[in-house]
């Protein structure tokens, strides 16, 4: 079981990570603003040679999926923090049960008990 000031130190990591991720979300935008920017200098991303251009795409190619990335965790502390609103975090999502305090340490944004997260990766 969690205590409350346990919850609270969670809490707080949630808030920590939330502030930390819009941060690095947004050095991604203004180095993909960059890139955006030299691209329409340059002509638009046509350079004299193929293999500039292919780097340059798979430079832009890597921060969009970064920040992709940077997003879906985002929304997974965002989905967190709202469930202490509500008062039910910690509980699995699936089954109702307490999630161990190790795991949400571990894992502050976790929404499933192990053995349900376990179900549900074996069914992906």
């Amino acid at each position: 079981m969690v205590s409350v000031n346990e919850e609270q130190t969670l809490k707080e990591r949630l808030e920590r990570e939330r502030k930390q991720l819009l941060e690095e979300i947004g050095q991604l935008d203004e180095i993909l603003a960059q890139q955006g920017e030299y691209h329409e200098v340059e002509g638009g991303g046509v350079s004299n040679h193929m293999a500039d251009d292919a780097s340059d795409t798979f430079e832009q190619e890597k921060y969009v999926a970064l920040r992709r990335n940077l997003e879906r965790i985002l929304d997974q502390v965002n989905h967190a923090l709202h469930k202490f609103e509500l008062g039910t975090y910690g509980l699995c999502e699936n089954c109702n049960e307490r999630i161990p305090q190790e795991r949400l340490e571990a894992l502050p944004y976790a929404n499933l008990c192990i053995k349900c997260q376990s179900k549900e990766e074996d069914h992906r």
